[in-house]
């Protein structure tokens, strides 16, 4: 992997994680249980499912341990009484893994088999960029992503995000005027109606 490519992945992926930071930040004691666009999830589910994404890239990336030896330690309610805490330290873990000394070159295994680390890392930085709009509308913060999110998530997202409706994890992708602008098009593309 050039080192380009690495330099450029980890600020992307440093920027995403200080964006749902800043969301998580501004969530307010009685939004916790709000809806967000992911109509299953309440805010609290979403944080959670971002957090748990976080927690499981130490064991994978530095440890180097399997999707099975991992099993169930990070099943069920991963926020406990202080959802903020937990989110800052989650997200600063999974932050000191992917910047550690050869770790983008590493091999992990996820739930669908071994993939390459930096491929993992980009998969982290598109799924914080699109939940951070997910919960930005839940609070009403504001709704803006940052340009180089947008174009590096619609990058990596752009190949299979056709696949990802049926998964049954997003909506369809959604249509969109022709001269939408780029984060409209890319949450379209994810199911989002803006």
């Amino acid at each position: 992997m050039a080192s380009v490519f690495a330099s450029e992945l980890l600020e992307r992926h440093g920027e995403a994680l200080r964006l749902f930071t800043d969301r998580v930040h501004a969530v307010r004691e009685d939004q916790w249980s709000a809806p967000t666009p992911c109509t299953e999830w309440t805010v609290r589910d979403l944080v959670a499912h971002l957090t748990s994404e976080q927690l499981w890239v130490p064991p994978l990336v530095t440890e180097g341990r399997t999707v099975a030896e991992v099993g169930d330690d990070f099943a069920g309610d991963v926020l406990g009484e202080d959802p903020v805490v937990v989110w800052d330290r989650a997200a600063a873990g999974a932050r000191r893994a992917f910047e550690a000394p050869g770790a983008l070159e590493r091999t992990v295994n996820l739930s669908y088999g071994d993939t390459a680390a930096d491929a993992y890392c980009a998969q982290m930085v598109a799924d914080a960029v699109v939940h951070a709009w997910d919960l930005s509308r839940a609070i009403g913060a504001d709704e803006r992503l940052p340009a180089r999110l947008v174009d590096f998530t619609r990058r990596e997202v752009g190949p299979y995000a056709k696949d990802l409706s049926q998964s049954g994890l997003f909506d369809a992708p959604v249509e969109t005027a022709p001269d939408a602008d780029p984060q409209t098009r890319l949450l379209a593309l994810l199911g989002r109606r803006v």
